[in-house]
């Protein structure tokens, strides 16, 4: 049967929100980024300040305001939760799998839209990263539906037309920045400079309409821009543009990953549309049938955050996560061909194929057996801290094998019908399992996971939500203990003791007031196991307990 446009965009949504909205709270939320995004939008709530993002009530200039003007409606709307915290994104989960419905119906075909929401839907990390409560998912979405404006400004003729275009180009990008700064013109940008080179620089956008794009750009980043920097000055760009220097020169602890890392990422975590467009790259027949101009714009863009992301020196997961967009495209203008020509997959497409994905659903296998036998491992484990965190009582079952199991079968399943050049039915099966899979992984196996991570330490902050006193970690840097307290807000006295030399708010001289100084209510600290040597000799600090590795300190104001 075949089914209507407006059939088609039921059926998406349907898909959608049954995928991303199920289970959102179902763990508590992660150091750093999770957490901090959540605090921020918290803090708003409670200062009733929502023109300026803070981290423990003091200013936080890395990130503009408007992810967290979402979250805050969320938890308005749903109470302060993980859940709440998490909402924006599996939203904008919905809206991306609309929206490329509609892109690939104009570009092409209902089935070829289809197929585009689906690849993106269905993929091992894009599913995940609509679950989160990160920024990327918004922040990615406003890129490519600008970018997405930008090609169809180039190509229409139509001056009314091509300048409505050049304006939505300007709005989006211009929301782009709102949400996680200049870097989204930066990247749309070096896109429309690359496709334009290669066009050997003829005239492709008007200067009337670069105008439009700017003043577009302007209007939008004004609402928040404009009166921060009439406020306050120029400190939020001047931090900002400080903070991405040292983002893409200077390694964050843990995350000075060598220049491939961002490749593997990709190919491993975006199965299986990673696998399928990358088969189409080194097809001998590359013609896609479809617009070949809007092939380069997503080609380029691809290879733009790929190769940027992979020269900067902080390298984290979800960096090059706005590649998932126009990967997603590629695998699906391959499958929409594939299917019209019923063309038969390569030995070699095959072989890639299962072993890529058979990796992935090893992975997901070995993770509960791994827990059932945690402690067999933990000879050979030399992190003290690590070796404590494994004593969590996380009980794993034979039924969290189920994940793992269903991933291998749909995977044999789909290389049989790929086999058999019945690719509808293949990715049908893939499609399936992998939803059923990752479902399993992020309702059980995360949970299970945090457990071992941070559970103890969330649950102590958690037990002081209702006392008035001072809770901080030492020698990790974490933002739970603000979020999982509901800390109020910053005292007079933490304001005092927490200034450096130069006058400046310093966490660490806040962290040595509470240790040392004259203390005006009592303070908890939490740390990891391997530290409590070096307090030792401190007679005020009184140990609490411990857990998991991690140890709970008391510090009472003097009499």
């Amino acid at each position: 049967m075949k089914l209507s446009t407006h059939q088609y965009r039921i059926l998406l949504f349907i898909i959608s929100a049954l995928c991303f909205i199920p289970f959102l709270g179902n763990a508590p939320l992660f150091d750093w980024d999770e957490i901090n995004f959540a605090e921020s939008a918290r803090e708003m709530i409670v200062t009733g300040d929502y023109a300026r993002v803070q981290i423990n009530f003091q200013p936080f200039w890395e990130k503009p305001p408007l992810f967290f003007w979402l979250q805050v409606a969320s938890m308005k709307l749903f109470g302060i939760s993980e859940f709440a915290a998490r909402f924006p994104n599996a939203l904008f989960g919905i809206i991306t799998a609309l929206t490329l419905f509609e892109m690939g119906r104009k570009l092409k075909s209902n089935q070829l839209g289809f197929i585009w929401a689906c690849c993106m839907i269905f993929s091992f990390l894009p599913f995940i990263y609509f679950k989160s409560g990160i920024i990327d998912p918004v922040f990615n979405y406003f890129i490519f539906v600008g970018t997405w404006f930008l090609y169809c400004c180039t190509k229409i003729e139509n001056k009314l037309k091509s300048r409505n275009y050049a304006f939505l180009t300007g709005l989006f990008l211009g929301l782009a920045v709102l949400t996680k700064g200049p870097v989204a013109l930066l990247l749309a940008g070096i896109t429309f400079f690359v496709y334009w080179a290669i066009q050997k620089f003829k005239p492709i956008l008007s200067f009337l309409n670069g105008c439009y794009i700017l003043l577009a750009i302007l209007l939008t980043t004004f609402i928040w821009y404009g009166p921060e920097t009439i406020k306050n000055g120029t400190w939020f760009l001047e931090q900002f543009v400080t903070y991405q220097i040292r983002l893409f020169t200077t390694p964050d602890a843990g995350h000075g990953q060598p220049f491939y890392y961002h490749f593997i990422v990709i190919l491993i975590g975006c199965f299986p549309i990673s696998v399928i467009a990358l088969k189409q790259v080194f097809s001998k027949t590359n013609n896609l049938n479809v617009n070949a101009t809007f092939l380069q714009w997503i080609y380029i863009l691809f290879s733009v955050v790929l190769i940027i992301f992979s020269i900067t020196t902080t390298k984290i997961v979800h960096y090059s996560s706005l590649c998932y967009l126009p990967l997603s495209g590629i695998a699906a203008f391959a499958i929409d061909k594939e299917i019209q020509q019923k063309v038969k997959w390569s030995l070699f497409g095959k072989i890639s194929y299962a072993f890529i994905g058979g990796l992935l659903g090893l992975i997901l296998l070995l993770i509960p057996l791994v827990g059932m036998n945690i402690q067999q491992l933990v000879p050979f484990i030399k992190d003290p801290f690590a070796v404590e965190n494994l004593k969590a009582e996380v009980n794993w079952t034979y039924f969290d094998l189920s994940c793992g199991i269903i991933w291998l079968i749909s995977l044999t399943l789909c290389v049989i019908y790929l086999h058999k050049k019945q690719l509808k039915k293949a990715l049908v099966i893939q499609f399936a399992g992998m939803a059923f899979s990752t479902l399993t992984l992020l309702t059980s196996f995360v949970p299970r996971i945090a457990g071992y991570t941070q559970q103890a330490a969330v649950d102590f902050y958690i037990s002081k939500q209702h006392e008035n006193v001072y809770i901080e970690t030492l020698h990790f840097k974490s933002f739970a203990q603000y979020f999982y307290s509901q800390k109020k807000g910053i005292s007079s006295n933490e304001m005092l003791h927490s200034k450096d030399p130069q006058g400046y708010y310093n966490i660490d001289t806040l962290r040595n007031w509470y240790l040392n100084g004259e203390i005006d209510k009592p303070v908890y600290f939490v740390l990891k196991s391997i530290h409590l040597k070096e307090y030792a000799n401190n007679k005020e600090l009184k140990v609490l307990g411990q857990k998991n590795g991690f140890v709970f300190l008391l510090r009472n104001p003097k009499q």
